[in-house]
C-alpha cells in the first residue's frame, strides 16, 4: 500500500477515534465512549503498526491541546485518572491488530478474541492509571472495590458488545477493504 493510502487510513482511524469520543453514554465516573469500539477497529483493520499509529496521534493531538479527548485536551490532561485507557487504547490497539495479523483464519471468534485481549489491556491501563493519579497524585482517594465497580463493572459490558460488533463489522468489511487497496 502507497505512503498516501496508509497516511489517510491513519488520519482517517484518528479523527473516527476523535469523534468516537464525542458519542457517549455518561455513567458515573468513566464515561463510556466509542472511541474503544474505533480503536479496536483501526488494530484490527490496518493492524498493530499502522493502528497504532493512529491511537498514538490521536492522544498526543489531544495533549498538544485539542479537545478531542472525552473531557477536553491538553497536556495536564496526563493528570485525569481517566488518561489511563488512553495509554490503554495504544496498548490495545497494538495486541488486538498483532493477533488479528498472526490469524490464519478470519473468522468471528478469532477477532472477537483478539478484541477481548486489547479490551483486557485497555481497562488493565486504565484501572492502574486510575488508582496511582487518584491515590498518589491529586490527592483524591479510591479504594480498589470502588474502583472495580466504576471502572470495570459500570463499563464493561458496553465494550463487550462493543469487541462484538467490530469483530462482526471486520469479517464482513476487511474482504473488501483488502480488495479495494490492493
Amino acid at each position: 500500500m502507497s505512503k498516501t493510502k496508509n497516511l489517510i487510513n491513519c488520519s482517517l482511524f484518528t479523527a473516527l477515534i476523535a469523534v468516537g469520543a464525542f458519542i457517549k453514554i455518561p455513567i458515573p465516573v468513566v464515561p463510556f465512549t466509542l472511541q474503544f469500539l474505533f480503536t479496536t477497529l483501526a488494530g484490527l483493520l490496518l493492524g498493530s503498526r499502522k493502528g497504532t499509529i493512529s491511537v498514538v496521534a490521536y492522544m498526543l493531538l489531544g495533549l498538544a491541546g485539542l479537545p478531542i479527548f472525552s473531557e477536553g485536551g491538553g497536556i495536564w490532561y496526563i493528570f485525569k485518572p481517566s488518561f489511563g485507557y488512553i495509554i490503554g487504547f495504544c496498548l490495545g490497539t497494538f495486541v488486538t491488530g498483532l493477533i488479528a495479523e498472526r490469524m490464519k483464519e478470519k473468522t468471528i471468534p478469532r477477532y472477537l478474541l483478539a478484541n477481548f485481549a486489547g479490551l483486557l489491556i485497555v481497562y488493565a491501563a486504565g484501572m492502574v492509571y486510575y488508582y496511582v493519579i487518584c491515590n498518589y497524585v491529586i490527592d483524591t482517594p479510591i479504594a480498589v472495590g470502588p474502583l472495580f465497580l466504576y471502572c470495570f463493572l459500570l463499563a464493561v459490558p458496553g465494550d463487550i458488545c462493543l469487541c462484538i460488533l467490530a469483530a462482526i463489522l471486520v469479517k464482513r468489511v476487511k474482504p473488501i477493504l483488502d480488495r479495494q487497496l490492493s
